[in-house]
């Protein structure tokens, strides 16, 4: 079980770290709007197949045919925790060494969005304000890494789910021929 955690976690944790790291490469021609969260958005959902084909194949290989659902799901979450760790150390390295200025770029996105919707000086400068707090939060490495660890959490919660409950499969009794 563990040699199928670690193998399907971390080929899972390379694609959607390979992924992300394209995504930011042509971060200034995605965006920081919806583009940019369909892009990720699909990565992850990419990247978390493999939670799937992990799950499936402890269960055809290592379970004889069978799994139930509570061990297929535990199964694909370890397999999902491992691509959470590894999305979340592409990240801390991409954001720090790469894209220090991330978080003021995307303040700005965030102000000329509210002010394209037409939002007041009162607006624009409570926006303004709430960048500046988000970024002096996201300053702090444990903050950054949880907030960036929630981001994935949740997609590969759903796909660790949907296996379980796609792939159990209960032990057939062996029929005896009496004769």
């Amino acid at each position: 079980m563990k040699r199928t955690i670690l193998t399907f976690g971390f080929i899972s944790g390379a694609v959607i770290s390979v992924l992300m790291s394209l995504a930011m490469a042509f971060s200034n021609q995605i965006g920081h709007g919806e583009r940019a969260m369909v892009v990720g958005y699909t990565s992850m959902v990419l990247s978390f197949q493999l939670v799937f084909f992990g799950v499936r194949a402890y269960r055809d290989n290592e379970g004889q045919g069978s799994i139930t659902f509570g061990r297929a799901f535990g199964l694909g979450m370890c397999i999902m925790l491992i691509t959470c760790v590894c999305y979340v150390a592409t990240w801390e390295i991409i954001y720090h060494f790469f894209m220090p200025d991330f978080m003021d770029k995307y303040g700005a996105y965030a102000i000329e969005k509210a002010r394209a919707a037409g939002a007041n000086a009162a607006a624009l400068e409570a926006k303004a304000a709430e960048m500046r707090h988000a970024k002096e939060l996201y300053a702090n490495p444990l903050y950054n890494m949880a907030i960036t660890f929630i981001e994935p959490f949740p997609v590969g919660l759903l796909i660790a789910l949907i296996s379980a409950v796609i792939l159990k499969r209960k032990k057939t009794a062996a029929v005896q021929v009496a004769g």
